[in-house]
């Protein structure tokens, strides 16, 4: 004869709130348990376990990008809960998931190791299996960013893209600067902090398919008897060396003769020609490089002038963690 088991509202209530699953699911798993709390749980887990084998193929590139500094802002961290679906990604519940995965994660210095950090006597990666259960799309760390410096700050742009500043110095009005910056780190997606830490590998491949680009389009436009668009040679600082940039000003001065320019007044001439050639000839700097890039707030300045107004300090890093 079996017994029926008895499950009171408290106890559906206080699995609900230990697994964040829905009522009837935590109900089910309590009868299944037969009223043992601890059981229940494992019943939810088991099922969690089903759903992500089954989901493990699927594409988890919606989600939440979150960012938590330390107390004393020299460390931060961001990172991405992925999920299958922007629905779900919006879900009050996800979002406060994702808030708490942070928290864990601002105390380790790897994915890895945020994966086997605690949860709740529970590791991470198997409280992520837990809620594929519960919510039933597929959950994942698909960006885990870590920065350290003398100051950090950050920017989260509508749950899509948390990014991190780090400062060299911490200085007045520094939570003003770290903000602007990674709201610039956000927007404008820069790869590297300065030409200088591009391999010069890259640079000569992107500068070949650059100009095969330019120079295809400029094909059509003649075609059309279109005004061609101008082929740089250079596209990065870093193949500006010394002698190029004095070969540039030869050929500037050659110009400003060719047009019957009074030699006395080149001085004044000259320097806003050579900003015009080092502008043509490093669009690869102004689109990768965060230092080199037109400031979002004010455009007459690059990000590097901007940080320059604080005084004496840098920009030392960035990071940036995006969904999908």
């Amino acid at each position: 004869m079996s017994t029926t088991v008895k499950i009171t509202a408290q106890e559906v209530n206080k699995l609900r709130q230990a697994t964040g699953a829905g009522m009837m699911d935590c109900k089910k798993a309590l009868v299944e348990a037969g009223g043992d709390f601890d059981k229940a749980i494992e019943v939810l887990r088991k099922k969690g376990q089903k759903v992500a084998e089954k989901r493990a193929d699927r594409d988890s590139s919606e989600g939440a990008a979150v960012a938590k500094i330390n107390a004393d802002q020299t460390e931060g961290v961001a990172i991405v809960l992925g999920c299958e679906t922007d629905f779900v990604g919006k879900n009050e519940n996800f979002l406060a998931l994702a808030s708490q995965l942070a928290d864990i994660a601002l105390n380790t210095n790897s994915k890895d190791e945020f994966l086997a950090a605690d949860f709740g006597g529970i590791t991470v990666a198997e409280k992520l299996v837990e809620q594929t259960g519960v919510i039933g799309e597929k959950l994942d760390i698909t960006s885990f960013e870590k920065l350290q410096a003398a100051y950090v700050g950050s920017y989260v742009h509508i749950n899509k893209i948390a990014a991190l500043v780090g400062l060299t110095a911490k200085v007045n009005n520094a939570d003003v600067l770290v903000k602007d910056v990674a709201m610039q780190v956000a927007s404008m997606g820069a790869t590297s902090l300065s030409y200088k830490d591009f391999d010069p590998a890259f640079v000569a491949s992107e500068t070949e398919a650059r100009i095969a680009v330019i120079e295809k389009e400029n094909i059509e436009l003649g075609r059309l008897g279109k005004t061609l668009k101008n082929v740089p040679k250079y596209i990065s600082m870093a193949q500006l060396t010394p002698e190029v940039l004095a070969e540039a000003e030869e050929a500037a001065k050659a110009e400003l003769a060719a047009e019957g320019k009074p030699e006395k007044i080149w001085d004044r001439i000259l320097p806003g020609k050579m900003e015009r050639f080092i502008s043509d000839n490093t669009t690869l700097d102004q689109e990768q490089c965060l230092l080199d890039q037109k400031f979002i707030k004010d455009d007459k300045k690059t990000v590097a002038e901007y940080v320059s107004t604080y005084g004496d300090v840098e920009i030392s890093g960035f990071k940036r963690a995006t969904v999908g």
